[in-house]
């Protein structure tokens, strides 16, 4: 079978589609901040400890939702109330207009066929370019030398979260959407994850420019 041929395999509540064309997102209001993400990720691909393919960045921690929005946090947000703490599980989303493969000098990115953004590391010159065109804090530098970087280019090899693309191409799950103990962590088609969004009754939690970043031309799937 074709490396750039779709799969479909049981994942988070249903038959998502791996492999070609899909795309990671999160549900942030399934999210509980246990790590189990982290540790499935760094387990799979040995990642070492001073680095992270994804974080889970906690926004306005200790904050309570305004009444009537407990756990609720896209309802908040698009009625424009506050949300309260939550818990927002940041990767490399593999953008359909990915900022950080339009800024790369030297097309160490590239958006690929099948839909991935991938990385060839032997392009990389550690410019960091990738890490400000980023709105999700993807790219990753563990042997960076940020006053380097600045001047010549020496800010280390980028890493950054595969979509578990090997996984993916076996019909599996990345490892951190199979090891969510809540299903926060979706993978399928644009289509296929707008439609789990509506069936939990949930939103999207970013804003327009952002899933216009991630999804393109299907960005307005999640319309309301």
């Amino acid at each position: 079978m074709s490396t750039n041929e779709s799969q479909t395999a049981r994942i988070s509540d249903g038959t998502m589609t791996t492999g070609e064309g899909m795309r990671l997102f999160p549900d942030v209001e399934a999210c509980i901040d246990c790590g189990g993400c982290v540790v499935a990720c760094k387990r799979t691909w040995d990642v070492g400890p001073d680095r992270e393919r994804i974080d889970i960045v906690n926004m306005l921690e200790g904050q309570e939702a305004d009444e009537g929005y407990n756990s609720q946090q896209t309802a908040a947000l698009d009625d424009g109330a506050s949300p309260g703490e939550t818990n927002l599980p940041m990767q490399c989303y593999h953008c359909a207009e990915a900022p950080c493969v339009s800024v790369c000098p030297t097309n160490a990115l590239q958006k690929s066929d099948d839909g991935f953004v991938d990385l060839q590391e032997d392009l990389c010159v550690g410019c960091q370019y990738c890490l400000s065109g980023c709105p999700f804090g993807a790219p990753q530098f563990p042997e960076s030398d940020e006053g380097a970087a600045q001047i010549v280019g020496t800010g280390g090899t980028m890493d950054k979260c595969t979509g578990c693309k090997e996984r993916q191409m076996a019909g599996k799950g990345p490892a951190c959407v199979d090891e969510c103990a809540t299903n926060a962590l979706l993978v399928g088609t644009p289509g296929e994850i707008a439609d789990e969004l509506d069936k939990r009754d949930r939103g999207t939690f970013f804003n327009d420019e952002a899933m216009q970043v991630i999804f393109g031309d299907d960005a307005h799937l999640f319309e309301s």
